[in-house]
């Protein structure tokens, strides 16, 4: 077992490959085409045919206390992260958000979640349409599924990056890794540690996005990780300068920056001279596939354990 010292959430089992074993198996039992053989963050689900049909954007996520946030972290930073990360899913797929379910453990500080909870949806407009609570014993967990309409079609993947392709981010990485790094720390100056508390979904910025990338997804297990991700969905070759990626970290620790995650900045990929609605930074090329989905200022990548963040088995 490799772990991190800084997080324990970074642990990765090499003996068992846990979170990529278990989908693995799952695509098996996911045989709708809405599914996309969960090579994606979202299902994309039509509804009707024809004048007035629409196609829903769904996906779902969960934070467990202990692995997504510290036991003492105020539980309406908790609310805003869990859904903005989900609306952060939608925004990878240009989807404009409808609602979204809670599933609640009571037994925290609740009175505090639920101002949480209304601030970020009145922040993101998005209505709260119901859900499920529990009471558990033990570290607190919570999921959301969040629910959006496609803005356009068809909606972004992972699976779209082809050669020639240039490689973009809409912003730097590295900030919620020194957020959290300030939180352990017991610094509560809330500039330092807002990018890990309150991380924004770039909705907008996704919808803009949508009608002219080739593969879209948000960075939140970290830009070498997803980008390997991409890849390997798109049976290509992501070659990056991991130089050219903008960080938002002290220098010495760019490579812990681009493998941390938690940052939700769009990586996506589009035709070479493409002019985009937004602003990003070109980081690679979408190459023929080689021998692995990563090539990494020209080291190639056949494995994703250390690139950023697996859940362990």
């Amino acid at each position: 077992m490799v772990c991190s010292t800084r997080w324990p959430r970074l642990c990765v089992n090499n003996a068992m490959a846990g979170e990529l074993d278990f989908i693995a198996r799952l695509r098996a039992l996911a045989r709708h085409p809405a599914a996309r053989g969960l090579n994606d963050d979202c299902a994309v689900l039509p509804l009707g045919t024809g004048t007035g049909s629409e196609t829903l954007i769904l996906t779902h996520d969960a934070m467990a206390q202990g692995v997504h946030y510290l036991p003492t972290q105020d539980m309406a930073d908790v609310a805003w992260k869990l859904v903005a990360s989900n609306l952060s899913d939608l925004a990878a797929k240009g989807a404009q958000p409808l609602g979204v379910l809670l599933g609640y453990s009571l037994g925290g500080d609740d009175t505090r979640f639920l101002e949480g909870l209304a601030q970020v949806l009145d922040h993101y407009d998005t209505p709260l349409l119901g859900g499920d609570t529990i009471r558990v014993d033990g570290p607190l967990s919570f999921g959301l599924t969040a629910v959006g309409r496609a803005t356009h079609l068809p909606v972004p993947s992972r699976s779209g990056a082809r050669p020639g392709d240039a490689i973009w981010i809409t912003g730097g990485v590295g900030a919620a890794m020194m957020g959290f790094e300030a939180l352990q720390a017991g610094h509560d100056d809330p500039a330092l540690t807002v990018a890990f508390r309150r991380p924004e979904a770039l909705v907008a910025e996704g919808q803009s996005l949508a009608p002219l990338v080739t593969a879209m997804m948000d960075v939140s297990d970290g830009v070498l990780l997803d980008a390997w991700r991409m890849g390997t969905a798109s049976g290509v070759t992501m070659a990056i300068d991991s130089a050219a990626v903008p960080l938002r970290a002290p220098e010495e620790r760019r490579r812990d920056a681009l493998s941390w995650g938690e940052d939700y900045q769009l990586l996506f990929t589009a035709p070479a001279g493409c002019l985009l609605p937004v602003e990003a930074t070109r980081i690679g090329e979408v190459r023929t596939k080689g021998d692995a989905p990563l090539l990494l200022d020209g080291v190639t990548m056949r494995e994703s354990d250390h690139l950023g963040w697996h859940h362990k088995g």
